[in-house]
């Protein structure tokens, strides 16, 4: 078992400790294992090999607040560079490696990049998109030939720790938001956070200890991945990395690694569920999954299947892990919604637009304090006093809180539709129109109305061997009709291929209105029984 004290929410350290810590402590042990290319890496390697990185980057004269940025799939570089990145005293700022000239121009000029370290094939985009550091000759590509190919630059670089002082509050990341609206805003994190978060994390629900398993399918460019990180390096456990997430072989890797725990999101269980069973569902070493939104309807088919209890948890960007069910409250709560109580040291109520806490059991919004929040949205202050009033940070999100402090999520604030004064949350029209067999995804969105203010429209992806010929609006209609009031089922419906979204597989409604001036237009309209 790792050592409590050591554990310690009031022993919180820096990065560049806690992976040399990790390093003295177990150096010949496995920390992270890269499925797609075995490579696997000691944390004594991690250790020196982040050392390379942070001579290189120091070397090329970054540091001290200086922002990196990283454009790279799952591969090793990934948690190497951001590591080095942070012992350099430099900031890491992470970009998809889906975007292109203008979504990854934004963020490279926003955050006021130096420097990029990317594969290859981005070398053009990031040059393209960020023309003062191509202009720098600081575009560093692994597995490149041209000047600033990283392999040549790290080969003579020390593999000892750089003389750089770094501290708790010291920034580690700008990690930009994948918000469903407007544009994304940079949370400023600090190695305080990563830390604060890994503890919460490590003595939550059964505790986790070097003994476990961790495993990791989302891509590295977004937080979870790194906070994955954290927690291997504290708690020396060893972190799985997966490609990205496959539904249909997700149990299979987990199985292969001899996993014990893995995070992921409520969209994960749902496509998960509708693979084909198999009489090894049950034959894994995992002994508890920690999940975000777990849909509600699925919580014990989930638990059934796989014979292995999935805790709720909440959590964002901006403050970390926040809200978590307890074993003890686990048996009574699956299938409630309910997300469960505030962690250690984070306090949590629900407020009215008044910013005063609600009765118990009314809906509100729910704001949160405490510490390892974030410290900001970067240059972004107008923001940064929105969700930060009153001293409490408000998450936009709407919830309930029950007699016993229990917290139900009900949905977003900016995602709630108003029909005929009844309020409807997008999130539970979609898990029910998601409960059909053939439905692969949904995502929900008002429709203004001059009658009822606003209307339910869907849209819907089909599970593969499925058209809208077999599974028509009038037979999802009657689904729902089943399962939930009448006025919550969708008017309109429109079928899509795949629905845009974010890294962390959030539908980006904004996107998916995009340019539709009339969201009736091409839908099938429920009540007028015809496609318009």
């Amino acid at each position: 078992m790792a050592n409590p004290a050591y554990l310690s929410s009031d022993q919180v350290l820096d990065l560049k400790t806690l992976t040399a810590r990790a390093a003295a402590r177990s150096p010949d042990r496995i920390a992270f294992t890269f499925d797609e290319t075995a490579e696997r890496l000691t944390f004594y390697d991690v250790e020196r090999r982040s050392n390379q990185f942070a001579h290189m980057l120091h070397t090329l004269g970054l540091g001290n607040g200086d922002r990196v940025g990283l454009m790279l799939r799952n591969r090793p570089e990934f948690p190497l560079a951001w590591l080095g990145i942070v012992k350099a005293g430099a900031v890491m700022v992470p970009l998809n490696v889906h975007y292109k000239s203008v979504d990854a121009g934004y963020l490279l000029e926003h955050s006021g990049v130096k420097a990029v370290i990317c594969e290859n094939e981005f070398v053009a985009l990031i040059s393209h998109a960020a023309p003062s550091v191509a202009q720098s000759n600081l575009v560093i590509s692994i597995g490149g030939t041209q000047d600033r190919a990283l392999a040549p630059l790290l080969q003579h670089a020390s593999t000892d720790p750089l003389s750089v002082e770094v501290g708790e509050e010291s920034l580690a990341n700008i990690q930009y938001t994948s918000g469903t609206t407007g544009k994304p805003k940079g949370c400023m994190l600090s190695h305080g956070w990563f830390l604060r978060f890994a503890w919460r994390m490590s003595v939550v629900q059964h505790g986790l200890n070097e003994t476990d398993v961790l495993m990791t399918a989302q891509p590295f460019y977004y937080v979870d991945p790194q906070w994955n990180v954290a927690l291997s390096l504290l708690i020396g456990a060893e972190l799985v990395v997966l490609d990205r997430f496959h539904p249909s072989s997700f149990w299979c890797k987990a199985r292969e690694h001899h996993v014990t725990w893995f995070y992921c999101l409520g969209v994960m269980p749902k496509l998960l569920l509708k693979m084909p069973e198999s009489s090894d569902d049950r034959e894994h070493n995992v002994r508890y999954v920690t999940c975000s939104a777990i849909p509600p309807r699925d919580h014990q088919a989930i638990e059934e299947r796989w014979g292995v209890p999935w805790y709720d948890t909440f959590g964002m960007t901006e403050s970390g892990l926040d809200i978590n069910v307890t074993p003890e409250d686990h048996d009574r709560l699956v299938g409630s919604g309910a997300i469960g109580t505030a962690m250690p040291t984070r306090e949590a109520r629900i407020v009215g637009a008044d910013n005063c806490p609600v009765p118990r059991g009314e809906v509100g919004e729910l704001v949160m304090r405490g510490t390892g929040l974030m410290d900001g949205y970067y240059r972004n202050p107008e923001a940064t006093a929105e969700t930060f009033k009153n001293g409490w940070l408000h998450s936009g999100d709407l919830a309930h809180m029950d007699k016993d402090g229990i917290i139900y999520f009900v949905g977003r604030k900016k995602d709630m539709i108003r029909r005929s004064g009844e309020n409807i949350a997008a999130a539970e029209v979609e898990e029910v129109i998601t409960q059909h067999e053939a439905v692969h995804m949904a995502a929900v969105v008002p429709v203004p109305d001059d009658t009822r203010g606003e209307e339910v429209k869907a849209y819907v992806v089909l599970q593969a061997g499925y058209c809208k010929d077999d599974v028509s609006p009038q037979v999802l209609s009657e689904f729902c009709a089943e399962r939930i009031a009448y006025f919550k089922i969708p008017r309109y419906w429109a079928y899509r291929d795949d629905l845009p979204r974010t890294p962390s597989e959030r539908v980006i409604k904004s996107e998916l209105i995009a340019g539709e001036d009339d969201l009736r237009a091409g839908a099938y309209d429920r009540v007028d029984d015809c496609w318009r």
